[in-house]
Formats: structure tokens, C-alpha cells, sequence
């Protein structure tokens, strides 16, 4: 949501930059220098290329946009972006699909620069990611009693995917994306049990609430998050750290959601080691229980690949016979 001062007016959102620059910290500062003195710079890069451009680093400009009331970098942007009237077709191609995707790009290029940023996304979770962290979650969800997961939105899907693997394992667990639902079971939680929350940008209230509600109850709680120094990240007990938006500039683009499952398929399977013996009896057993609802290959899809290779030998022979 835009504040409502920084919503009208002439260069408003610039003019409040400047009215603040000299009370913000440096990091913040040399952002503020950058903007006013190139108010479309927002608008032509991402969060990376602006904060590199500012000698200064993600995060600072992730907490500038919050300093002047925006939610985080898309929210700033946009605000920009209207306020010097460039949402003219070119511009909003690049901030709702990313500078680095263009629209006369061919297929190839397409798929390339793609693979390249999940690429990259993943590479930079492994280079960020905190092992003592992940270790100590681990060991914490194997002797859990219970395990909640809260996520909203885009955020829900990669929840309920933690819940079924930690499942099949044999872990108590429950993946929320309701608040009412979620916070009711927060609220259950206690000293042995393990409360975690997924969010990309770490600002969504409703997960901040609930994982809040579930620490408050005695569970161990922990975040998912992009940003290290979000809001959730400061309310949990461990806060894992994923990839940014490195290619869109959404914060639900694909390739964050590919370093979120990163993360979670770390934990279950460090989860599954330590546990193996009961976790690969339990593995088996689900896979026996749905292995009858796994259609086979029908006899006439194998009668016809015989009748393929018989047909292949006989032209082979009736070549050979000819020649």
C-alpha cells in the first residue's frame, strides 16, 4: 500500500526522499543520493542493480522502500514508475517481467536466460544458506511432537509440500494457509514442537501472526525468507535464507519458489538420515499403499512394441536377402 503522502503531488515521492535523506543511515543515504538525482533509476533495475549501483547491498534497499512506507521494492517502484508517468508499455514489461527477458527475445533466448536464472537463484542459496541453522532445524523436527507450517498466497503451495514429505515420514505435521485455522493451532503448540514460516519477502502479516502466536506458545519457530533482516526473520528463533529475485522482479517469481524447495528438500533429507530406519519403513509402506493405483503398461502398448521390433528384423533380413 502507498502512503498517502507519498501518493499526490509533483515529485512527491522524490521531494519526501530528500526532506529524509540526511536523517537515514549511510547505506540508506547513498540509495536516497541515487534516486534523487536519478528519479527513473527504480524503474530500470532491479533491487541487485540499484543496490549495486549505490554501493550498497539488497537488504539496505529493501528497508529504504520500507522507510518511506512501501511494503518492499515492487510497491516503490510502481510508485515511481507512476509518479514520472512511465508505465508506458516497454516499462511495464520490465518491471512485471524483468529487464532481463525481452519481448523480442526468441524461444532459445527465452529458455536460456530462463535456465540461467534458476540457475543462479539456486547457486546463490547454497553460497547464503546457514548449515548450523538448517542443522539445528533439522534435529529439532525429528524429535518434534508436531510440526506447523504457515504460508500464504504463493507461499502456501511450497507449505503443504514440507507437510506431505515430512508426512510420509512418519513427522506429525500441518501446513497452514488460513489465519484463523493457522493461529488456532499456533496456539496449541508447545516446547516440543516446531513452528515454521514461509514467506518470500518476509512481510506478509498473517504468517508474521501466526509463527508469533506459535513461539509464544513454547514452539521452536523458524522462517524461510529472502530477506534476513525481514520482519518474520526478527521474530523467529532461526531464519533460513533463500535466493532474491534474481530474474523477475516479483517477489513470487519461480525461481524463488525453486530456492524455497531447495531448503526444504535440505531439511527433509537431513531430516530422513537421522532417522532412517523408521523414515524407509514408512516410505515403502506409502508406496506400497498407492502402488495399486499406478496404472501399468497395458499388454497391447508390449504386443505392439513386439510387433515393432519383429517388423524391424524381418526388413533387416528381407535387405540382407536382397542384397
Amino acid at each position: 500500500m502507498v502512503p498517502r503522502s507519498l501518493k499526490t503531488g509533483n515529485g512527491a515521492i522524490v521531494s519526501r526522499i530528500a526532506e529524509h535523506r540526511d536523517a537515514m543511515p549511510e547505506a540508506l543515504s547513498r540509495i536516497a543520493d541515487l534516486v534523487i538525482a536519478q528519479p527513473s533509476t527504480p524503474v530500470e533495475s532491479t533491487i541487485t542493480e540499484l543496490a549495486s549501483r549505490a554501493g550498497s547491498s539488497p537488504a539496505s534497499v529493501t528497508r529504504f522502500c520500507r522507510a518511506l512506507g512501501f511494503s518492499g521494492y515492487p510497491q516503490f517502484r510502481v510508485a515511481i514508475a507512476t509518479e514520472l508517468g512511465h508505465l508506458a508499455a516497454d516499462s511495464a514489461w520490465r518491471m512485471d517481467i524483468g529487464a532481463e527477458f525481452k519481448p523480442t527475445d526468441s524461444p532459445e533466448t527465452i529458455l536460456r536466460t530462463l535456465l540461467n536464472v534458476h540457475v543462479r537463484g539456486l547457486e546463490s542459496t547454497r553460497e547464503g544458506i546457514d548449515m548450523d541453522a538448517v542443522g539445528r532445524v533439522a534435529r529439532a523436527i525429528t524429535t518434534s511432537s508436531h510440526v506447523d507450517i504457515y504460508g500464504l498466497g504463493g507461499s502456501a503451495g511450497i507449505a503443504y509440500e514440507f507437510q506431505r514429505r515430512m508426512h510420509r515420514i512418519g513427522i506429525s505435521a500441518h501446513a497452514w494457509s488460513d489465519v484463523h485455522d493457522g493461529l488456532a493451532s499456533a496456539t496449541l503448540q508447545d516446547d516440543s514442537s516446531v513452528a515454521i514460516g514461509v514467506s518470500s519477502t518476509g512481510q506478509t502479516n498473517e504468517t508474521v501472526q501466526m509463527l508469533t502466536e506459535a513461539g509464544v506458545a513454547g514452539a521452536l519457530t523458524v522462517a524461510i525468507t529472502h530477506d534476513d533482516e525481514s520482519w518474520i526473520a526478527g521474530v523467529a528463533d532461526v531464519s533460513i535464507t533463500t535466493a532474491p529475485p534474481v530474474g523477475y522482479l516479483r517477489p513470487d517469481d519461480m525461481s524463488v519458489k525453486h530456492s524455497q524447495l531447495f531448503v526444504i528438500d535440505l531439511l527433509y533429507l537431513l531430516i530422513a538420515q537421522q532417522m532412517f530406519e523408521p523414515a524407509t519403513r514408512r516410505l515403502a509402506a506409502t508406496a506400497t499403499a498407492v502402488s495399486s493405483h499406478r496404472r501399468p503398461r497395458t499388454l497391447s502398448s508390449r504386443s505392439h512394441d513386439v510387433r515393432s521390433e519383429a517388423d524391424s528384423v524381418d526388413r533387416s533380413e528381407h535387405q540382407e536377402a536382397a542384397s
